[in-house]
């Protein structure tokens, strides 16, 4: 049979949702610790020291967080397929026509879908059942340190932009950076867009929105408590 290659955006969803949550809060974070400073009347030393603090800090959070929410998800899928190996292994022919009737269900008639039950069993009995039972695939398999990695690399990633805008822009950070952010943010949230094959604009204004919000009150709460 001639194998036809494709793939999906659903297949990129598990990386592509910690990256893009990690650079968005990387750059809104980040920028947000600087303008609050700024608008402070923090010295030049201290926005800088603020942004490297929250730079840092907020990629090992990421990671930890994103690490122990994946972790729990795959602990979760661990255990339900050492329950489903435990009852084929008890009552194979149980878990066929349940796997059966999951595909009458889904269409076939009940002759060919159990004859599909038995053949996907006969080939792989725990993956006919992880997937069509469960929704367990290869694709969505959760991945803990992948998605720890892909979400402290993208913080870090996304954090730096607004570093390196206030060392360069030392006496104006506050328009500087948070223009410089907004920008990246709308760049961020088109590529993200389209790379899970959304509508970019409602993307784009839903991103910049929050995060101009975000660094507005960040900033807020510094001029209200600054020392002038």
């Amino acid at each position: 049979m001639r194998r036809h290659a494709e793939t999906h955006p659903l297949e990129r969803a598990g990386w592509l949702r910690a990256a893009v949550l990690g650079a968005n809060d990387g750059i809104v974070s980040t920028s947000a610790l600087i303008l609050g400073v700024a608008a402070a009347h923090g010295h030049e030393s201290s926005v800088l020291l603020a942004g490297v603090a929250g730079l840092v800090a907020g990629a090992m959070s990421m990671a930890a967080g994103e690490y122990i929410s994946v972790h729990s998800q795959r602990d979760l899928e661990e255990a339900a397929l050492a329950q489903e190996r435990a009852e084929i292994k008890a009552d194979a022919s149980a878990e066929h026509d349940e796997l059966a009737a999951i595909y009458v269900r889904r269409g076939l008639e009940a002759k060919l879908a159990g004859e599909v039950a038995r053949q996907l069993m006969a080939h792989d009995a725990l993956a006919a059942h992880a997937r069509d039972e469960l929704g367990i695939t290869k694709a969505l398999k959760a991945r803990p340190l992948q998605a720890a990695g892909a979400s402290a690399l993208s913080f870090a990633t996304g954090g730096i932009l607004p570093l390196v805008v206030a060392y360069f822009a030392r006496e104006h950070p506050i328009p500087w950076v948070s223009g410089a952010a907004l920008v990246s943010l709308a760049i961020l949230g088109a590529i993200s867009a389209q790379a899970g094959n959304a509508r970019v604009l409602p993307a784009v204004w839903r991103v910049v929105s929050w995060s101009a919000l975000a660094m507005a009150v960040t900033a807020g709460v510094g001029m209200l408590f600054g020392t002038g």
